[in-house]
Order: C-alpha cells, then structure tokens, then sequence
C-alpha cells in the first residue's frame, strides 16, 4: 500500500469554448474554382515567407518585430489578410514550441528507464510498475546503444529548445515523407503535388466584431452569398465592388445554422475557412467562433442524484449506472464502436456510441463520470518492451478525441461531464464489484466493474463494497461497522438493539408441529438413553 501513487480528486470538466461548422460549397463555376486557387496559392505563399521569418527570429520575436512582418505582407494583399497570415503564423510556431517541449520529455522518460533497466541484472523480473532487467546480453548491448542515441537526441534538442530553433512544415511532415515513397501511398507523382498544393493554400480569416456580417475579408450573408477581398496583386478578377469577388453559390449551415444566422445579423465576429478537400474534389466552407464559457455546475450537486459511469475501452464504452450511495441501478450497458477503415469513418464509429451515451443519460437525467485519461507516457517500447500488441492496444484507443468529442456534445445537451483519475480503477473494479455482481442471467465483465469503480469514485465513495469488522467484533460485539454507513449516522457503533423472538427463520425448541415428540429429534426414532 505504501507504493500506491495518491489518487487526484474528482472535478467537473469545463465546457467547450468555441463552435465550428461546416458545409460544401455546391455549384461553383470554373472561374470560380480558379479565383480561390489563385488566391489561395498567393496568399500561402505569404505565409510561407512569414513562416519562415517568424522561425528566424526564434525567442527574440516581439510586438515590434509582429507589427514589422504584418506591414511587409499588408503591401502585397491588405491589412486584414496580413493580420489573419501573421496570427496563424504565431499560432503555428506555438504549437511546434508545445510539440518539441513534449518531445525532449519523452526522451528524457526513456532515456530514465533504459537506464534504470541497463542497471539491473539481465533476467531480473520485474513488477506492474516498472519492468525489469533485459532478457539476453544482445538485448542489454542494443539498448546500450539506444541509450547513447536518444542522449545525442536529447542534447540536440535541448540545444534548439534553449535557442529558440523549431522544425514547421507547411502542408505536414507525412505529406512530405510521402514524396520519397510514393508507391506505398498508391499517389503519383502529380497526384502528390496536387495534394501539396492544396495543403500548402491559406484561405482563412478572423473576425471582427461589429464589422458587417462579422467579418470583412470572408463575408457571408444570412442568405448565404459568400464573397472574398482579393489580395491587391489580384484586384483585377473582382467581379464587385471595393476589390470583391461574389461566388457563385449559395451556402446554407445545416448544424447550427440559426445560431450562425444570429451571429450574422448582430455583426458578431465569425472566422471563416475555406478548404478543398483533393480525394472528393469539393469545396468547403468553416464557420467558427467564441461561446461564452458554460457555467460549471458543484460537484456536491452533480453527486445528489447519482451518475453514470464510463469504462473506455479499445473498442467500446462499459457503462453502469449508480444511485447517490454509488449502488450499480439496472443493468450495464455497451456501446461498440470499430477503429477501421479511413480517419472519417474512425471518428463517425465514436461519434455514434458517444450519442448513443448521451441519449441514455439523457433519458435518465444523470451526469457521466469519466476517466481522465493520458497515454503519451506509456506508449513508448522502453517500458512495456515487448509488449508490441499492448502498446499497439492502448496507443489506438482514441483517448482525447473521444475526451474532447464527449465534453463538446454534452454541452449541448446539458448533460455534465465528471473527470476522475484512472489510477487502480479496472484492477480494484474487478476485485470488489465483478465478482458480487454477476448472476446466473448476467455475465460481469471486469469493464463493467470498472464503470462501477469510476462512479463511485466520481461519488466520493471508497470502490471496495465492504470494510470487514475487526475479528473480536465479528459477533455483534459492537454493531456492523460498514463503509455504507456515514459518520453521521445515528448509532453507527453501537450494539444491535434486543428484539424479542427468534431472530432467524429456524424453528426454535418447544415450538413447531413436533414440538410435543422429542425423539422425532433424533434419528433413530426414539429418545437416546445412556448408561453410566
């Protein structure tokens, strides 16, 4: 018990912060289809160059270098496409900040545990908690040069944190390793450029509040006219006023489309991109902006009524639900959901099981308590080492997409979410609960066990049912002594009250049909005498 990390207390997570919508640009024309290309080749092309001054600059970038790479690029488009390049170009070298700060602490979590292993005797067992030694010398000598590896690594990255150096690639760094392997992506060569490009292209813009429908660089009207500002170098193809060109089509938000409608009219600020997808060969338009934070309910509240618990697992949600004392009510449920096949089908299988969740929940008027899961820690081979198809296993749950895809759906609903901390809730869920609640009708699996051990720790219970009373007190000494029963409670400790009568449900002596023949007692049919 003294090796047991101390578990973090329960919170209610917060709601989404923003809203993006999305829908196809149908019936643009050829001219069309080329103004955007031509404008989004321009203009990421400036991004590109902006990118890389921004790069240049490292830790020494400051307000009047952001305000001297906007007015370069304000002579080549506008003011507005050159505050919306900078602000993604500042958002972009964050990010690739955030990634190499997480990266130099992978290396240095396994750098610790390679050493820690090199340390130890070849063949030395070890525990749940941390492996033990290689199994061979080949192991132990090829680990020793990793070792060296990821130093030299980690030195080199240490070197470009502390200077301020970050490797960005406009369009992706996959789409870019592509091009050396292209018979392995099935793409040829102009296949791949094709896509590049199309990575490549900026067509985004902020919004402004109180400017006309919210933003004046995309603007989009209520009735669903989509017109651009063109970049001065390609003011020539407007086909509007003021350098403005009028697409085509018409466009219409399906999923939130009168809250967008009311952003629109108020001239609320809305941000706007555009995309075009090369494997459907369509056109598609993003609406984006702020919600006001949701207002988070007190946990003391959420706990009145009893909740759901939620099990992840590789392929399913294990769900129980739980009353306010933390007893499972009804039976468990399961939502399966396959992470096969393309990206869009992976995220239409989890957002499916999440709605299925949510209606149940909905339907019962419970929050859901879920684990607060991060597995960028263990899914490295130096600590589970051969265990290949357990990292592949826990590296596929799609953890964070489901986290952020659950918050935000049941924000809509008004269903909330409960963030508990995974530690020991699958091995103690199966040693308290799995066991007591299965029955000849109903199989328990360890995943509904641990849905049980989630809620009730979401609950603020203890997972295990039961504290067993001391062995002098085991008779009634002192009175059941439960983990049920609150501190409050009036007579938690003290001794069972007398009642009159039997208190089981034998016939007591004297009483019953045969109470009058005593030697229908015995076995032999008659009194049992003995000589002395």
């Amino acid at each position: 018990m003294d090796r047991l990390r101390e578990v973090a207390a329960s919170f209610v997570a917060p709601g989404p912060s923003g809203v993006a919508i999305r829908d196809s640009l149908k019936g643009l024309t050829g001219q069309d289809q080329r103004v955007l290309r031509l404008v989004g080749g321009l203009l990421g092309s400036l991004a590109s160059r902006d990118l890389k001054a921004r790069c240049a600059a490292g830790l020494d970038h400051d307000t009047d270098q952001w305000a001297q790479r906007k007015r370069a690029l304000t002579g080549q488009s506008s003011s507005r496409w050159a505050g919306s390049i900078t602000k993604a170009t500042q958002d972009q070298w964050a990010l690739a900040r955030r990634g190499q700060l997480a990266y130099i602490q992978y290396l240095q979590a396994s750098i610790d545990t390679i050493a820690r292993r090199l340390a130890l005797p070849i063949g030395a067992k070890g525990s749940k908690s941390s492996p033990g030694g290689y199994r061979s010398r080949q192991e132990w000598f090829a680990k020793s040069r990793r070792l060296h590896l990821l130093q030299d690594r980690l030195k080199r990255e240490r070197a470009d944190c502390e200077a301020g150096r970050v490797r960005v690639v406009r369009g992706g760094a996959k789409l870019l390793r592509n091009r050396h392997n292209l018979q392995a992506t099935w793409l040829t060569e102009a296949e791949w450029r094709v896509r590049w490009e199309a990575e490549r292209w900026f067509l985004q813009a902020d919004g402004e509040s109180g400017k006309r429908y919210g933003n004046e660089t995309i603007r989009v009207s209520p009735d669903g006219e989509v017109s651009i500002k063109l970049p001065a170098p390609l003011a020539g193809l407007a086909n509007a006023p003021h350098g403005r060109y009028v697409l085509a089509c018409r466009i219409g938000f399906r999923h939130r489309g009168q809250q967008w409608a009311d952003r629109v009219q108020a001239n609320r600020a809305v941000a706007y991109r555009i995309h075009f997808d090369v494997r459907r060969e369509r056109w598609y338009l993003t609406a984006s902006w702020q919600i006001p934070p949701v207002r988070t309910i007190p946990l003391e509240a959420v706990r009145s009524g009893g909740l759901i618990g939620v099990d992840t697992n590789a392929d399913h949600l294990a769900a129980w639900r739980l009353d306010a004392h933390g007893n499972p009510v009804g039976e468990p449920r399961r939502f399966d959901y396959h992470l096969t096949g393309s990206a869009d089908h992976r995220d239409a299988q989890v957002r499916h099981a999440i709605i299925r969740l949510l209606h149940w929940a909905n339907r019962h008027g419970l929050a859901i308590a879920i684990e607060d899961l991060d597995f960028q820690a263990d899914t490295t081979r130096e600590k589970h080492g051969r265990r290949k198809r357990f990292r592949q296993l826990i590296s596929g749950m799609p953890v964070s997409r489901l986290r952020s895809r659950l918050v935000s759906m049941a924000a809509e609903l008004g269903i909330t979410i409960v963030a508990v901390d995974p530690a020991y809730t699958s091995r103690w869920g199966a040693q308290h609960w799995q066991r007591p609640l299965t029955t000849r009708t109903r199989k328990t699996t360890c995943h509904d066990a641990a849905a049980v051990a989630i809620g009730r720790r979401a609950l603020g219970r203890p997972i295990r049912r039961r504290t067993q009373p001391p062995p002098p007190h085991r008779s009634d000494a002192v009175g059941h002594r439960t983990v049920q029963a609150a501190s409050g409670f009036p007579g938690r400790e003290e001794t069972r009250p007398r009642i009159p009568g039997p208190r089981t449900r034998s016939v007591g002596a004297g009483r019953g049909a045969k109470a009058g023949d005593q030697c229908a007692h015995n076995r032999s049919g008659h009194t049992a005498e003995r000589e002395f």
